[in-house]
């Protein structure tokens, strides 16, 4: 299949796909006499799995890794699980962050009047 009919069965636009290729995500294409890419079907499946990872948040390295495992039929689970369970832990980690921080701004925009006159408590919490 050509990069075209690769990108509609997978869901993975192309420009991603040649990028994918060029970091070693994924294997090369192979290219026909005139010089066309063309792909197996086992390369839908790779970048279906590496759309679901990224869906969930596992960076490219994290990516490489799963995807070494998932070839591995030798591997135990435990190590899928110690490379999930750690990128949950960051997960929720940024979660965490991100609460802190919506919680600070929800205080400060209810501190401020919104009106006229200048003073602002969101202005003077960025000052100190």
């Amino acid at each position: 299949m050509n990069i075209g009919q690769l990108s509609k069965e997978s869901g993975v636009s192309t420009n991603l796909i040649r990028h994918y290729e060029e970091i070693g995500l994924i294997q090369m294409a192979g290219r026909s006499e005139n010089g066309y890419r063309f792909y197996l079907e086992e390369d839908v499946h790779y970048l279906r799995f590496i759309k679901r990872a990224r869906e969930l948040g596992f960076s490219l390295d994290s990516i490489k890794d799963l995807l070494g495992l998932w070839k591995n039929k030798t591997r135990s689970s435990k190590q899928v699980k110690q490379l999930a369970a750690k990128h949950l832990e960051d997960l929720e980690h940024k979660l965490k962050q991100m609460q802190d921080m919506a919680n600070t701004l929800k205080h400060l925009v209810h501190s401020c009047h919104g009106d006229h006159r200048p003073d602002c408590p969101i202005l003077e919490r960025f000052e100190t």
